[in-house]
């Protein structure tokens, strides 16, 4: 009898956690909703740095490795407008111009760019300013093979997109390189669709990293190199001498439209973060203070009677965000942010970005000749609009 009166109590209490299971799925169908796994890279282990002595003859080798990976981006804007027949005639178009008819025309405007396939499920990182606003997206592999493909996230501020390839797997992922290690004079490959012509790979060297203050994103911090990167390159690879990936190409400075062998590309370190971003959520989440500055100059010390000529004064504080409710005003000069010295105000904005929104932060500087510090919470950063 007991027995029973068990088995009875366990089967209730099962029936009992199928129906409020069913009913918590029926409420919150988000629960059986998959998030986006993690992108796995193709990150090979680390190599012997290649002798400085002499370069090789050659870097077929190179571009065999890395140039199944980069793949050609076909966009095209559809845009319609109304026309309205008219008579040549002035008297005609006076007595029946309202009566024509209108006519719908539609325009089609095509560009060209470059992606990397970085998973071999099919992950493929661009550049934002490469699919932005288009209606068709075309993808062709260095196979000559054409694909669907999805769009999984921008970010505009970074200039950086993520497609996915659909219903593929086992794609050649490009080896990804270390480019936090890269150096001036480091010999590079820049490999995508110059001018459409198809794949092509020109050849040169760094000639710079960290740049910044160029205008081009609102977050910057490019690997300058005088490979030739022309229109149709945007969203291509840049790879090192083992054909290891290091850069998304993104830019040129040029007056004529050509390469003049100033070109800038976002390093990887930089990008998988986004990447990573946005394959989970779709968008890129950053820390914000609400806070315009400029970096503090010797004749703007003199003019403004600053303590010294080092740090950001801060011009602008928006009412009501985390630097105000710390306390922070117009005037202020930050000189550390959890003690490390701001060496001018784009790496503050990118030291307060890169961490997630709620983070702490020890603002110190001087407010006059009296040195201050607060505690300061990083809210999230608003979305940028065009």
């Amino acid at each position: 009898m007991q027995l029973r009166k068990l088995f009875s109590l366990l089967l209730s209490s099962i029936t009992a956690g199928i129906a409020a299971a069913i009913v918590l799925i029926f409420l919150m169908p988000e629960l059986l909703q998959r998030p986006n796994p993690e992108p796995e890279l193709n990150r090979p282990e680390q190599q012997p740095p290649l002798p400085l002595s002499a370069g090789p003859v050659s870097y077929a080798a190179a571009v065999n490795t890395a140039a199944p990976s980069v793949v050609n981006i076909f966009t095209t804007k559809i845009t319609t407008e109304l026309q309205t027949l008219r008579f040549k005639d002035p008297l005609l178009q006076h007595l029946f111009g309202r009566m024509l008819p209108e006519q719908r025309r539609e325009h089609r405007e095509t560009s060209l760019g470059s992606g990397v396939i970085v998973t071999r499920d099919g992950y493929t990182l661009t550049n934002q300013h490469v699919i932005e606003g288009a209606d068709e997206i075309k993808v062709v592999l260095s196979n000559g093979h054409s694909v669907d493909v999805s769009i999984i996230g921008g970010d505009g501020e970074s200039d950086l997109a993520i497609l996915k390839i659909d219903h593929h797997d086992g794609l050649p992922a490009i080896p990804i390189g270390r480019s936090g290690e890269v150096q001036v004079g480091d010999v590079v490959l820049a490999i995508g669709n110059p001018f459409g012509v198809g794949q092509t790979v020109t050849m040169g060297i760094i000639s710079a990293t960290g740049r910044s203050h160029l205008g081009i994103n609102a977050f910057e911090n490019f690997i300058q190199t005088d490979a030739a990167i022309n229109p149709g390159n945007s969203g291509g690879a840049l790879v090192n001498a083992r054909g290891e990936l290091i850069g998304i190409n993104t830019a040129i400075f040029s007056k004529s439209g050509g390469s003049l062998g100033i070109g800038f590309a976002i390093p990887f370190d930089l990008a998988e973060g986004i990447m990573r971003q946005l394959i989970a959520t779709g968008q890129v989440v950053r820390g914000w203070l609400g806070i315009q500055g400029q970096d503090v100059t010797d004749k703007l010390a003199e003019a403004f009677g600053l303590h010294g000529n080092e740090g950001i004064l801060v011009t602008g504080v928006m009412e009501g965000g985390p630097a105000s409710e710390a306390g922070l005003r117009p005037g202020d000069v930050i000189t550390a942010i959890n003690e490390v010295k701001t060496q001018n105000s784009h790496e503050l904005m990118q030291m307060i970005a890169n961490k997630a929104p709620g983070t702490d932060f020890e603002v110190s500087g001087w407010r006059g000749n009296a040195p201050f510090t607060f505690q300061a919470t990083s809210g999230t950063r608003p979305a940028r609009t065009e």
